[in-house]
């Protein structure tokens, strides 16, 4: 069985793309046309980009993470895939400009993860708990660059709070096919980084 799981941006002008690799997201007549069944959760920014995430499934059993009723951003999405697997979308906050709100937000939302995913991982059912965690786990996770010693990708408490969820049990598939190697999952359009390879770990799968 293979998952695959695409992090794009504005899918509609890649859907080309999405589809060649046979992932999907929104616009539904499409991906089904394409023989898919697709649910999505999606939230109105107040900008031309709304914001989404997106799973081949026809079974939803989680919408938002738990933990917060007041907490509308459309950041996590759980439905079941075939083979009795659990399959997890999310989209932990950037949590830049740190100190302040958003990183406050970043840490209680990274929280509330940990509690769902023990849960999860109490269930002894497989879970894939796909995503972009936001977070640098080390520093073998980014190319050598001062640039982002502030960035909250790379604080200590958003780098406590994945290591609270790995020690649960959870495998980071990257480092467990790719223990030693670099394995950059994130670049920067800005200063040529993605020709030279200057990027980070900020998308982990498991």
């Amino acid at each position: 069985m293979k998952i695959a799981t695409f992090n794009i941006n504005n899918v509609n002008k890649r859907l080309a793309n999405l589809l060649a690799y046979k992932a999907a997201d929104s616009p539904r007549a499409a991906i089904e046309k394409a023989g898919y069944g697709a649910v999505w959760c999606g939230q109105n920014l107040g900008t031309a980009s709304p914001f989404w995430r997106a799973a081949l499934s026809r079974i939803v059993t989680q919408t938002r993470l738990p933990g917060d009723a007041d907490d509308m951003q459309a950041r996590y999405i759980e439905a079941a895939a075939v083979k009795g697997v659990l399959i997890t979308l999310l989209y932990a906050a950037n949590g830049n400009p740190q100190r302040g709100p958003k990183f406050t937000y970043k840490l209680a939302w990274m929280d509330r993860l940990t509690a769902h995913a023990a849960e999860l991982f109490a269930a002894g059912v497989p879970v894939v708990l796909a995503g972009d965690y936001n977070v640098v786990p080390t520093d073998r996770g980014i190319y050598p660059t001062k640039s982002y010693d502030k960035d909250a990708l790379v604080q200590p408490e958003a780098r406590e709070r994945f290591r609270e969820l790995l020690g649960q049990g959870w495998r980071d598939a990257i480092r467990t096919l790719h223990p030693d190697a670099p394995m950059y999952t994130y670049w920067s359009y800005l200063r040529n980084r993605w020709p030279r390879m200057a990027g980070c770990a900020s998308i982990i799968y498991w």
